[in-house]
């Protein structure tokens, strides 16, 4: 019996499947008047942010593609939709004997000057790059095992806060997962179901922050770099 999630990523399998939107969150295999289950978790950031004045992380979240590669180094399992969004072939996500593969479309979009910001963020904060689950599928579960109804969740935030005495990078990020449980996990007891649930929930979210933790925080530096660089290389011309 799994009972924990693997990394965000697996394996490279070919995945050729209809994209569903987020305003038709359902896979309907029977009807049924049960009230879904939800389970939810939110992690928040918030760490120094070691800004340069020649680059400024407000500079660096404008190129959106490559903060996009930075949150989610692993090439081989994501491509790239349109100027705003990028599809993923995420891990396995494990809940008791069910396995899924989900494969989501992700928007990420860079707003500034307090227009649309998500709700969390404060309007006096210069940017903020905003991450939306736009469309989902799922494989991997047979119509026996398969809820009835199901829907996917992921929303985030990230944006650099000036208005202590030093520079913060903060951000949120929350996941969900909603399904009518099917009968044979009817027999399962809620309380654990809802702790394998949230065991779940919680390492896919912890591993997403430990990315912007790590591998953004890491080519923000390199983007410091490139224009400390770029500005030597134009010095010396003159």
């Amino acid at each position: 019996m799994a009972v924990l999630s693997s990394p965000m990523f697996g394996s490279n399998r070919p995945m050729k499947t209809e994209m569903r939107p987020i305003t038709r969150w359902r896979v309907k295999c029977q009807v049924s008047s049960v009230k879904p289950a939800t389970y939810t978790s939110r992690l928040s950031t918030d760490i120094p942010l070691h800004e340069s004045p020649q680059a400024l992380f407000d500079d660096y979240l404008e190129n959106t593609s490559r903060v996009f590669e930075a949150m989610f180094p692993d090439k081989p399992r994501s491509h790239k939709l349109n100027e705003e969004e990028w599809r993923i072939q995420m891990l396995p996500i494990n809940f008791l004997f069910l396995t899924v593969w989900p494969v989501v479309d992700m928007r990420l979009s860079c707003k500034s000057n307090g227009q649309d910001y998500p709700a969390d963020v404060p309007l006096d904060i210069t940017k903020v790059v905003e991450l939306n689950m736009t469309r989902w599928q799922l494989k991997g579960l047979d119509r026996v095992m398969q809820p009835s109804d199901f829907s996917l969740g992921v929303k985030g935030a990230l944006y650099p806060d000036r208005r202590g005495k030093h520079t913060r990078l903060r951000g949120q990020l929350e996941m969900n997962i909603s399904f009518v449980l099917p009968p044979v996990l009817e027999l399962v007891p809620e309380d654990v179901r809802r702790n394998v649930a949230n065991a779940v929930l919680t390492g896919l979210v912890d591993n997403m922050k430990h990315k912007v933790n790590g591998s953004l925080l890491a080519d923000y530096g390199r983007f410091k770099n490139e224009r400390r660089l770029h500005k030597l290389s134009t010095k010396a011309e003159f």
